[in-house]
């Protein structure tokens, strides 16, 4: 297992760059192993995810990662990122907690799998572009479900240090191309500032994330218990002395399962609405949404629950950050994330790793998953 994931973090698969050597190396290992594999290919970028199943026809159970890493640059790196550095019971190197630390897990099971008599299937999702909105899961999907069929149930792998994570909230982000009038900043007050315009925007928007926190629907499993809205990126103007009549604004909002995302958006039309009629008719705002995923929100009492935490041998959880895990559940398979390594510890950080023990805990729950299959 440390061998693979060796291999693994070798392959720089940041989400902007390829990750087709990465697919090509699983590929040939799970060909060997007589796995039947289905290269699913990106139609506009150098980039595939795979699909691949072992064992008789069937239900089966799916196990899904993603392949990609978010950035090292800008990052204060002590330890090589891109090779598998070990001191102790840690291994150091992009991607060692999310998630390639459990893609080696699931590497590790699938060549036990080819060697035991399944009585149902073991199947395997492998994406990219998680990190940039779930997008390459969702460009998959219309491949990926008829090959999957609908499984006794999916595990996700993100970190979670083993614990059996039930839910996280779906997200929703957005482009606002704000317009104003531009002028000479010696008569500023006659024109419309896109900037006035766009700070206007967020003081709507954190006044709406205020009612909500007050007032709006709450899940205390989680940290922050409610709906959250975030402005990330502001640009505009080009010099001090013009009045600036462009801005760009991303933000985004990401919503327990109980608050539909089609109320969180009109609320939010309707603030930005109002903000333009305070500016007049020569302000402007468009928005335009980008990547989306949808949460998830398993019932505790659901088999895969049960299932799953009687394998891992940990406790119940939801998690803050987002996952593919509700591009399964919409597909009708009951899904749950569960894997090594700790998100808030170590996910997007310098020096990330993951303990050697977080790494034998799920290969030991992989094969107690094994072992009821066989």
């Amino acid at each position: 297992m440390l061998e693979t994931l060796d291999r693994l973090i070798g392959f720089e698969t940041v989400s902007v760059d390829s990750n087709l050597d990465l697919i090509d190396y699983v590929q040939h290992l799970l060909h060997g192993w007589g796995f039947r594999v289905t290269r699913l290919t990106d139609p506009d970028m150098p980039k595939a995810g795979l699909y691949a199943e072992i064992g008789p026809q069937g239900s089966g159970v799916v196990l899904s990662a993603h392949t990609d890493v978010v950035p090292v640059a800008g990052q204060a790196w002590t330890q090589p990122a891109f090779a598998l550095t070990r001191e102790g019971d840690r291994l150091f190197g992009r991607g060692t907690t999310d998630m390639k630390g459990f893609v080696a897990a699931m590497l590790s099971a699938a060549k036990a799998a080819s060697q035991m008599p399944l009585r149902e299937p073991l199947k395997i999702v492998l994406s990219y572009d998680e990190e940039l909105g779930c997008t390459g899961v969702a460009t998959m999907m219309a491949q990926l479900a008829p090959l999957m069929g609908k499984p006794r149930f999916a595990i996700v792998g993100e970190p979670t240090q083993m614990q059996v994570a039930t839910g996280h909230k779906g997200k929703q982000g957005f482009e606002a191309q704000i317009t104003g009038q531009a002028g000479h900043s010696a008569l500023a007050p006659r024109f419309v500032n896109a900037l006035n315009v766009s700070a206007d925007t967020i003081v709507a928007l954190r006044a709406l994330q205020d009612d909500i926190a007050t007032f709006g629907v709450r899940d205390p499993a989680y940290d922050i218990p409610y709906s959250t809205l975030h402005v990330g990126i502001l640009q505009g103007g080009t010099a001090l002395n013009i009045v600036p009549d462009r801005a760009n604004m991303r933000f985004e909002f990401r919503h327990l399962a109980a608050d539909p995302p089609v109320d969180l958006r009109r609320r939010i039309d309707t603030a930005l609405a109002e903000v333009v009629a305070r500016h007049g008719a020569a302000a402007r705002i468009e928005v335009t949404p980008l990547a989306a995923y949808p949460g998830l929100d398993t019932p505790l009492g659901a088999a895969v629950v049960t299932e799953v935490r009687n394998l891992a041998q940990t406790a119940l959880t939801k998690v803050a950050f987002g996952t593919e895990a509700g591009f399964f559940d919409a597909q009708g398979i009951p899904t749950v994330v569960c894997g090594p390594g700790s998100m808030e510890g170590q996910g997007h950080k310098a020096d990330e790793y993951i303990e050697v023990s977080q790494l034998l805990q799920c290969e030991a729950m992989l094969m107690r998953l094994l072992a009821t299959m066989s």
